[in-house]
């Protein structure tokens, strides 16, 4: 089911997302802002990464560390 939501933003706004819509190829602007929202569930906040980068920064410390040849072997 779908449902209209009205949105208030100052003009400028309004053109550049029309320009991005545009730019990357999507046919409304609701298919951008379901885009941003997916992408948004994807993205970790400030807190995770600080979180993260600590335990690495406590790893690399105790000689926890993986020499690797190139950047795909991260995704092994």
């Amino acid at each position: 089911m779908r449902e209209i939501l009205t949105l208030s933003l100052p003009q400028s706004a309004t053109k550049i997302i029309k320009k991005r819509v545009e730019k990357r190829g999507f046919s409304t602007v609701s298919g951008y802002i379901q885009y941003l929202l997916d992408a948004d569930d994807e993205l970790i906040s400030a807190e995770e990464l600080l979180k993260m980068t600590k335990k690495a920064e406590r790893d690399y410390k105790k000689g926890k560390v993986y020499k690797l040849k190139s950047v795909s072997d991260l995704m092994r």
